[in-house]
Parts: C-alpha cells; sequence; structure tokens
C-alpha cells in the first residue's frame, strides 16, 4: 500500500512510520523536513500536497495544533488556531483527498483522551478533539468508493509526558500508540474512534 503520513516525524508519526515501512510504501510529510511539505492549518497547502502525491491507498494524520491554556486566558487566536489547525485541518483532509484515496482506501485521523476526560485548561483541544471525533461518524455515512474514516484517540503518550514534565499520569508509549492506527488502515472499520490499549 501507498500510505501518506501527515505529521510523519512527530512523536506518534514516527512510531507509524516505523511499523508500517517495512511492509508499506510511505509517504511522509510534515511542514518543514520531508520532501513534501504540508501545513494542515492552510487548505492551499493541503491541495498542493494531494497535487504532489498523486494517488494513496491511505492517509494518515498525527498533526495538528490546538492551544492549551486556563479558560481565562484563551484568546480568540488561540481558539482560531486550534478550530484552523487541529478541527479543520483534519477535516480539509478527508475532503481534498477523497479523489486522490484509492477505491477502499482510508483516512485515520487524530483527536485524544481529553475528548472524553477533559482536565483545566484543555477548553480548547477538548472542543476540537470532539469536533472530529464526530465529523469522523458523519462522515463516514457517506464516503465515496467504499473508503473509510476512523480516528485514533490516543490516551497520554509517555514521551510527551516526560516532555511536559508531567508526573502522576499514567500513558501509553508512542509504539503502542501507532499500532492503532496500523490497525485502523489495514482493518475494515468505518466511523470509529480507536482507543490505544
Amino acid at each position: 500500500m501507498r500510505i501518506v503520513v501527515v505529521g510523519a516525524t512527530g512523536t506518534i508519526g514516527r512510531e507509524i512510520v516505523k511499523a508500517l515501512q517495512p511492509e508499506h510504501e510511505i509517504v511522509p510529510v510534515n511542514r518543514h523536513s520531508t520532501a513534501i511539505k504540508a501545513d494542515i492549518a492552510d487548505p492551499s497547502s493541503l491541495r498542493a500536497m494531494y497535487k504532489a502525491i498523486g494517488r494513496a491507498d491511505a492517509v494518515i494524520c498525527a498533526a495538528g495544533e490546538a492551544r492549551r491554556k486556563p479558560l481565562a486566558e484563551l484568546t480568540d487566536d488561540d481558539f482560531a488556531i486550534s478550530l484552523r489547525s487541529k478541527l479543520m485541518g483534519q477535516v480539509n483532509l478527508v475532503r481534498y483527498g477523497l479523489d486522490h484515496v484509492s477505491d477502499g482506501g482510508s483516512f485515520t485521523l487524530t483527536s485524544g483522551v481529553l475528548a472524553r476526560q477533559p482536565i483545566p485548561g484543555s477548553e480548547a483541544l477538548t472542543l476540537v478533539n470532539a469536533g472530529v471525533e464526530g465529523f469522523v461518524r458523519a462522515a463516514a455515512l457517506e464516503m465515496p468508493r467504499h473508503q473509510r474514516v476512523n480516528i485514533v484517540s490516543p490516551p497520554w503518550v509517555n514521551e510527551t509526558l516526560q516532555q511536559l514534565n508531567m508526573k502522576g499520569i499514567l500513558g501509553l508509549p508512542a509504539a503502542v500508540v501507532a499500532r492503532a492506527y496500523v490497525n485502523a488502515v489495514l482493518g475494515k472499520e468505518n466511523g470509529q474512534v480507536i482507543e490505544p490499549r
């Protein structure tokens, strides 16, 4: 299979690439350091990415920015960036990709545990995670040519917890989380929110 991984150099993206690369052709995409670049917050960038890629059998998104701050400190710009990147960026990745993904191909997007278990300061993150999950459930009902769309909702990732110096929270290694994306691509599910375990 020819699989596009958007966010291929991030914490989870790297592990997705490692898991799929031995048996599949991977087209890595990020904003800065890959041969094909894309900023999911920029619709014209996504259109250019698909033009450069041509056809693919699957698209995985492990990218998307959303702001985490106390509610009283969240600005209009914080919400706008979160909506433009993690929510509409992933929605547009599917919308613009329908004609580029093969019959029976798939899209796998990313939400996160904060959609179900918010914490203080997660209002923007919770909003966009829940929104993209709702989009996936609805879009699955109208996918053309037997295409599928699912979403992986990772728990806290150990590597991220270490980077943020967040102690006392249980997480999963990124390599374990990556297996959920592999299963989504290789499986038959459609419209599912997949929680790695």
